[in-house]
This record gives structure tokens, sequence and C-alpha cells, in this order.
């Protein structure tokens, strides 16, 4: 069974954000090996302006289920804590993107990896660069750490620190 490194982004701005943050962990816990958590980030809306902060955050997991399958994960994920797709960009109780897949490279209707967005979000950045800074983008070939650097707005992501681990309210 091959077993493969990856990357996942999750953010929150509906509800209570933290617990969204955890229970996306926990979930995604029972099928794949995290192997890396970032810290929580709060950020602004990017896109559709028009809602509140978001927290934002990235973890490091080892699975053998294909990128495909992965997607389906995320999405079972998504919809099991919630989230409803209305507006593009819009708000949303819990979002699971697939950042990097090994060193994989694929484009189709369902699913684009690496995440096309991940250069010019700082919101991606600046978390998947806390946990995966020497981790090189397969397509533009400059670590994860170095877009940072270069990315526009890097200064309004703000750290918060840990997720604090337990029951909604309690902090570590």
């Amino acid at each position: 069974m091959t077993t493969a490194t990856a990357y996942l982004g999750l953010g929150s701005n509906l509800g209570d954000r933290e617990t969204h943050l955890r229970q996306a962990l926990s979930l995604l816990g029972e099928s794949v090996q995290i192997a890396a958590v970032s810290s929580v980030y709060e950020t602004e809306p990017w896109g559709y302006t028009e809602q509140p902060a978001f927290l934002n955050m990235a973890c490091c997991f080892r699975t053998s289920l294909g990128p495909t399958e992965m997607l389906a994960l995320a999405q079972d994920v998504e919809g099991r804590l919630g989230r409803v797709r209305t507006v593009r960009y819009g708000p949303r109780t819990i979002d699971v993107d697939i950042l990097l897949y090994g060193k994989l490279v694929m484009d189709t209707p369902d699913l684009c990896i690496p995440h096309p967005g991940i250069p010019e979000r700082a919101f991606v950045l600046a978390p998947l660069a806390e946990i995966a800074a020497e981790v090189e983008h397969p397509v533009l070939r400059r670590t994860i750490g170095a877009l940072l650097k270069d990315v526009p707005g890097r200064e309004t992501v703000v750290r918060l620190g840990p997720l604090p681990i337990g029951e909604a309210g309690e902090t570590d």
C-alpha cells in the first residue's frame, strides 16, 4: 500500500469557528494520519468580502487514499459539519481544500492539485509555511516559504496560536 504525504487547508467563518476546525481535524483523523497541524490564523475574507473574518489553518497528513478519494473525504467532512454552498467564496462553517498531494500535478474538472490559489492567497500560505516552509510547489518550483515572502497581503494574516484542544469553549 502506497502512502502519500499531503497538505490540507481548513477555514471557517460561521458559528463557532474554532469548534468547526477542531471537528474537521477529528473527522479527517478517522481516515488519514495527521502528522502536523499549523497554528490558527485570522484573516479577512477573500473574493467575496461582505462576510465575517475567517479562521484558517493547514495540516499535513499521511494517507493511502488517492487524490479523488481524498476529495470525497474532504467534501464528506464539509457536509457533516453543515457546509452549504451558496455564494462562490462565500461564508461557510468549514472549507477543506487539498493544497498539495506529494509531488502530484493533476487538473480535472473536479480536482486541481496543487490547489491553484496557493501562490496568491496569504491566508493559505501563512499556515502552510508554518508546517511546510521547505516543501517545493511542484509546478512553480519554489518553496512554500519563498512564495509566502512574495504574496501580497501577508501582513493582514494574524497568527492567533495553536488550536485549543477539547470541547467547545475549553482552552488548553
